[in-house]
């Protein structure tokens, strides 16, 4: 009881934090607001304090929930990927949110380096610093190894689970009553946003899981040659502590990075696009977090990424279904995204294919033959959610984070190089996934694949059970002439639709 009522009167000091911003209800929203909501905005401006005059709405909510630790900045983050609901400024105002906070003690990050890998930080170390940055979660610092190598450790901040922990039930408690007191909430599935938030947040407090994300996208990212990451230094690795190489060039949220000698930013901009669409689309793994303050750039094109504690990944169909919509509008070929649409669950068959992809076109006509600086993929991203949410389309959560990235990805590239086409960028890594995916080479590999295990489930249906004795003569003919049947009818099935 003790505890519920905790999580309540922190709830309770959340909304009062909103409301003095007027960042709960903005004023400035109220001609959308039904009538109740309409009456209880006006009753929570009378509450407004002096940070309610500073700012647009997105900016005074950003405020306020980079005060309020790390859950309330995810989910901030997450926010902003649905420009659907809230609209594109509002949304770009909460992409902008940042955890930069005082760093704890030097001396703390020893300790618990030395509770973390059960040795002294000295055994490892050389040089340790003073931190570079400090976020919600960790701090970073530099440090030299043993044998001369300049590194950076990330080291958690002291008690940071127990914080997650609460600020988790608060989330929690405020979904349960989004979902129940406002319908119109519902198409963002607020228990399901804040699941995905709080299964976040929770992954990043083990950085021995950022350890093997960093290695395994620092392998995909090397096929490429996109983008790379700082090698692992494994000896430096425990669940609060993370030792990676240091990493290489200017950081991207430096502006003297893009004026440096040699460096050629139009194609540092192309380079990007394709370096996320490469790790998606090819590998199904993703850098989901790809800010300016976690990229790194030198002459002429080099793009190094760090912070590996947020990684998407997407399975083959929705990679396969991811390429042929990007594919599709690039070809303007409607139909086929609406089909696709269809096809993904994405929109309920209720619908007319037909009708989407007349919606689909009025999204896609205006782009064509135009610069990134008159529009954008995300504003794309954008009218392409407002259309599906005509057509009932509701939060995917395996989209959550390639949409939130896309858009983040896209951004970046327009501050590199505002004439960047995103479009033309993209064609080459969309154009080989779907030459070697979709190939009639590729469709009759995997229709083997599918009639392989196909053959496998029938011939673990056909085995009987025992103590049953096999079925012997006329009988056993009678079943193998049957699954032989069957295999080939679902061979002729599978070719039909691969063709």
């Amino acid at each position: 009881m003790l505890a519920s009522l905790g999580v309540a009167a922190r709830l309770a000091a959340a909304g009062w934090r909103l409301a003095r911003a007027d960042a709960l209800l903005p004023r400035e929203l109220r001609a959308l607001y039904p009538p109740a909501l309409h009456r209880i905005s006006r009753l929570a401006g009378l509450l407004a304090g002096p940070a309610a005059r500073r700012g647009r709405p997105g900016e005074r909510l950003a405020r306020c929930l980079e005060g309020m630790g790390p859950v309330a900045i995810k989910l901030g983050q997450l926010l902003s990927t649905r420009a659907d609901i809230f609209g594109a400024e509002f949304a770009q105002d909460l992409a902008r949110l940042k955890d930069r906070l005082e760093p704890f003690p030097t001396e703390t990050a020893l300790k618990e380096i030395a509770a973390s890998l059960g040795r002294p930080a000295e055994d490892l170390f050389a040089e340790f610093g003073p931190p570079v940055a400090a976020a919600s979660l960790a701090q970073a610092h530099p440090a030299r190894l043993k044998d001369g190598r300049r590194v950076a450790v990330k080291v958690l901040r002291p008690g940071i689970e127990r914080r997650v922990e609460a600020d988790a039930r608060v989330m929690g408690l405020a979904a349960g009553l989004a979902e129940r007191f406002a319908p119109d909430a519902k198409r963002l599935e607020p228990r399901t946003l804040a699941a995905s938030v709080i299964e976040s947040v929770r992954r990043e407090l083990d950085l021995r899981l950022e350890a093997a994300g960093a290695d395994e996208l620092g392998a995909i990212m090397a096929r490429d040659g996109y983008m790379s990451a700082p090698a692992v230094v494994w000896d430096g690795v425990g669940r609060r502590v993370l030792t990676l190489e240091w990493a290489r060039g200017m950081p991207l949220s430096d502006p003297a990075s893009l004026v440096a000698d040699g460096v050629d930013r139009q194609a540092l901009a192309t380079g990007l696009i394709r370096a996320f669409l490469a790790q998606a689309l090819d590998h199904g793994v993703f850098h989901a977090d790809l800010h300016e303050g976690n990229l790194f750039v030198s002459a002429p094109d080099r793009i190094e990424a760090v912070d590996f504690g947020i990684v998407g990944r997407l399975g083959p169909e929705q990679r396969r279904y991811l390429a042929e919509i990007l594919w599709g509008f690039l070809q303007r070929d409607y139909e086929r995204v609406a089909r696709v649409h269809f096809e993904a669950g994405y929109v309920p068959a209720r619908h007319a294919v037909g009708d989407f992809a007349q919606a689909l076109r009025a999204v896609g006509e205006p782009i064509f033959g135009r610069t990134a600086r008159d529009v954008s993929m995300s504003r794309v991203l954008i009218q392409l959610f407002e259309i599906t949410g005509q057509f009932d389309m509701h939060l995917r959560p395996e989209l959550v984070l390639l949409q939130k990235t896309m858009m983040t990805a896209e951004g970046v590239a327009r501050s590199i190089w505002p004439d960047l086409d995103i479009w033309t960028a993209a064609d080459p890594v969309v154009r080989r996934w779907m030459t070697r995916e979709l190939s009639p080479a590729a469709r009759l590999t995997r229709l083997g694949e599918q009639a392989g295990r196909i053959l496998s489930r029938l011939s673990a249906l056909a085995d009987p059970p025992p103590p049953c004795p096999p079925p012997r003569g006329p009988r056993a003919a009678v079943i193998l002439a049957g699954s032989a049947l069957a295999v080939a009818l679902a061979a002729l099935i599978l070719a039909a639709s691969a063709l």
